[in-house]
C-alpha cells in the first residue's frame, strides 16, 4: 500500500488504475487551462483506456522508485471523488547525483487558493527527508510568473535559462532552470 500524505487542507495520494475515470475527468475539465503549459495534446489523449494504461505504468515506475506523482483531493472529499490537482517528482536519480525533477497543475477553478505552495512545501519535505534527494529541479517558461513566483517563495534558486527547452501546445519554448538543494545533505 503506498503512503497517503496530507498538508493543511488536501490529501495527496498514488492512486491506481482504479482512478482513470477520476484522472481523464481533471484534464478533460482542465483541457484550456493546461494547454499553455503541456504538449500538444490529440483528441485520443482523452479516452480513458489512455488514462487506465498511464496509471498501471506510472505504478510500475513508482514501485521502481523512479518518480512518484501525487494526486491532490480536498481534504473534505474523503471519498475521493474530484481530482482537483497532481504534483510529481520524477526522473529520480540515485547514486552521485540524487536529484529529480517537480512538475506540477492546479485546477482552473482551484488556482490562486495557495494549494501548489502548500502541495510542493510537502512534496519537498517527502524528496529530501523520505527519499534522501540531493536536489530538485523545476524547468518553467519565463511567462509562467505564478509559477515562478511559487518557486520563489519555496527558495528555489534561478540557475539560467535553456532556451527551447521543451515543446508546449506545439511550439518549443525557452525555461528558466529553479533548483533547490538539499543543505542537510553534504
Amino acid at each position: 500500500m503506498y503512503k497517503v500524505y496530507e498538508t493543511e487542507r488536501l490529501i495527496l495520494k498514488v492512486i491506481d488504475e482504479s482512478y482513470a475515470q477520476l484522472v481523464l475527468d481533471y484534464f478533460t475539465r482542465n483541457k484550456e487551462h493546461l494547454r499553455k503549459f503541456d504538449p500538444l495534446r490529440k483528441e485520443s489523449f482523452y479516452k480513458l483506456v489512455n488514462f487506465h494504461n498511464f496509471l498501471i505504468k506510472e505504478l510500475k515506475e513508482i514501485d521502481e522508485k523512479k518518480q512518484i506523482r501525487l494526486w491532490i483531493f480536498k481534504k473534505e472529499d474523503r471519498n475521493f471523488e474530484k481530482i482537483i490537482g497532481t504534483i510529481c517528482f520524477s526522473h529520480i536519480v540515485r547514486g552521485f547525483f540524487l536529484s529529480c525533477y517537480v512538475g506540477y497543475s492546479i485546477d482552473n477553478e482551484e488556482t490562486n487558493k495557495g494549494y501548489i505552495t502548500e502541495v510542493l512545501k510537502k512534496g519537498i519535505d517527502i524528496m529530501f527527508n523520505e527519499y534522501k534527494l540531493h536536489r530538485i529541479e523545476a524547468a518553467v517558461m519565463p511567462n509562467n510568473l505564478p509559477s515562478l513566483k511559487v518557486l520563489e517563495k519555496l527558495n528555489f534558486s534561478n540557475e539560467g535559462l535553456s532556451k527551447k527547452y521543451q515543446k508546449i501546445n506545439g511550439k518549443w519554448e525557452d525555461h528558466i532552470h529553479m533548483v533547490l538543494l538539499n543543505s542537510e545533505i553534504e
